[in-house]
């Protein structure tokens, strides 16, 4: 039985990458990505866009159980936790499963030091000047023009109506 290797982002699963190459004939320009979904026992291709985009590699720390969603797997019920690491996601470092309370604080606080790591990276990358003035071209912008729901209204309200005189009916 092949390992799973990689789990969809939104929808979950266990996929397992076979291949990866460069697309022929009408594909030529792309990567291509070949998988087996494990679930279903179907060999699927994508783009090797679409794959890092939809699809994360499975950790050592991620639940067996849920591939790390943190949701139950074996009934699809996506609103109760998993059991086998009690809706963190995560197991212990050796991949076990944890037992009791301060194994599952062990767990979290794994989960919130590896957070806080890309809070920092995140804030070290904005502290950059360059980053700075970006933010705020792109903040000057946006302020200058009105909303997009403001404007898709004022073009409702100016376009013709079927009211009397070629007038909307706006209620007021």
């Amino acid at each position: 039985m092949t390992q799973p290797t990689h789990t969809h982002r939104q929808h979950g699963g266990r996929f397992a990458m076979l291949a990866h190459y460069n697309g022929d004939t009408a594909l030529e320009a792309q990567m291509i990505v070949i998988y087996r979904d494990l679930d279903r026992e179907i060999e699927t291709a994508t783009t090797a866009k679409d794959w890092e985009q939809n699809w994360k590699p499975i950790a050592a720390d991620d639940c067996t159980l849920c591939l790390g969603t943190g949701t139950d797997a074996i009934k699809g019920n996506k609103r109760q936790p998993c059991g086998g690491c009690f809706g963190l996601g995560k197991v212990m470092k050796d991949g076990e499963r944890p037992n009791d309370y301060w194994q599952i604080a062990e767990v979290a606080l794994g989960i919130i030091q590896r957070q806080q790591r890309i809070i920092e990276q995140r804030d070290q990358v904005l502290a950059f000047p360059e980053v700075q003035e970006v933010l705020q071209q792109r903040k000057a912008r946006q302020e200058k023009e009105p909303a997009e729901w403001v404007q898709r209204e004022q073009e409702w309200r100016e376009s013709g109506g079927r009211g009397h005189g070629g007038r909307r009916h706006t209620g007021d």
